[in-house]
């Protein structure tokens, strides 16, 4: 755990999105996998999760942008499921990708021709700290139970009611899954524990419940009604409805609280505060492109652009920090900026996962 945790902390983050034409091109909704790519255009695969209106300006500017670079069409193909996405980038139906990282990791496993494009810089415009965060916390005054000396223990969380995001999803199962095996295997009751064990709760079982919130907002909403009594989620999926009450904030023992105008499903749990008693730092996604259907050309132009002064500086896709509106990263420095990145930068997810 201490490797990973180490080498994930001096790693970084990416989110990106794309679009193309001047309404950021045409939008297609998937179930069971991407149709056939039509001639003349770049395809690209989103999850359901990403493809609402909160990243619709950035991906209609990233789109006009692309249009730019290359003098391509672009189309917006949103899948339902992980797999299909995974499949859609791995066998050439999309050619660029905003998947997830485990979804780029294993996309990349099936056809090496998928590669990163590029991360989002984090404050220093480095990849320095380019990462956001997984928590793991509890309701507000219920974090006693979990202290031990100056920090706090996972250990407690055994026989409780826990919330994940889902399944599939990285900050909100699979990193702090991964943190609570280490904590709960070094119990002589819970031996050669493996991340199954921790999918459904029951009687038998490590947790007395295991409850799935299908978003992180979803997730924390389970915490704040008394469904769960702790609840995994990731910081950056909530920033905009959660503000820090006291503490330092993105540590151990921070408080935050609902916003009094956040969205549903937390909008009526508004002041509502819960304390995090874990955090880990996770790498965000890429922006993962086929090499074999994108030529070497057109992926210079592509780097270029995402990397130039005109997109760091573009409102909608680095939303100044006091501006507001939407845009898919939020300025904190103003030096924020997408930065080309390697496929081995990813190794530390491929140690999680494996």
């Amino acid at each position: 755990m201490k490797k990973i945790w180490l080498l994930m902390i001096s790693l970084v983050v990416l989110v990106a999105a794309a679009g193309c034409g001047t309404n950021g091109g045409a939008l297609h909704v998937a179930g069971a996998g991407a149709g056939p790519k039509s001639e003349g255009t770049i395809t690209i695969a989103w999850l359901q999760g990403e493809s609402g209106a909160v990243v619709k300006e950035a991906r209609d500017e990233l789109g006009k942008v692309i249009e730019k670079a290359i003098g391509k069409h672009v189309e917006h193909t949103i899948l339902t499921e992980d797999m299909d996405a995974i499949d859609a980038i791995a066998n050439g139906q999309a050619d660029l990708a905003f998947i997830g990282t485990e979804g780029y990791v294993r996309a990349n496993a099936a056809n090496p021709k998928v590669q990163p494009l590029v991360v989002a810089s984090g404050e220093t415009g480095t990849l320095e700290d380019a990462f956001y965060f997984s928590w793991v916390s509890v309701r507000q005054g219920e974090e006693g139970a979990y202290e031990r000396g100056h920090g706090y223990a996972l250990e407690p969380i055994a026989g409780k009611k826990i919330s994940f995001v889902s399944d599939s999803s990285m900050s909100g199962f699979k990193v702090p899954a991964h943190e609570l095996i280490g904590a709960l295997g070094r119990l002589d009751k819970y031996p050669d524990l493996t991340t199954d064990d921790l999918l459904q709760g029951g009687k038998d079982r490590i947790f007395r419940e295991v409850l799935y919130g299908g978003t992180h907002p979803g997730s924390l909403a389970n915490l704040l009604t008394g469904k769960a009594d702790v609840a995994a989620f990731c910081d950056l999926c909530l920033s905009d409805d959660i503000e820090l009450s006291s503490g330092t904030a993105k540590m151990p023992g921070a408080v935050y609280k609902v916003k009094a105008d956040a969205a549903e499903p937390l909008h009526a749990l508004a002041g509502k505060a819960f304390t995090i008693i874990s955090v880990t730092p996770v790498l965000n996604p890429p922006f993962a492109i086929n090499t074999d259907t994108v030529s070497g050309e057109d992926q210079q132009k592509l780097l270029d652009a995402f990397t130039s002064d005109e997109v760091s500086g573009n409102p909608h896709i680095f939303l100044p920090e006091d501006a507001e509106g939407s845009g898919l990263f939020k300025q904190t420095s103003g030096m924020e900026r997408f930065l080309p990145v390697d496929d081995a930068w990813f190794h530390p997810i491929r140690e999680l996962i494996d």
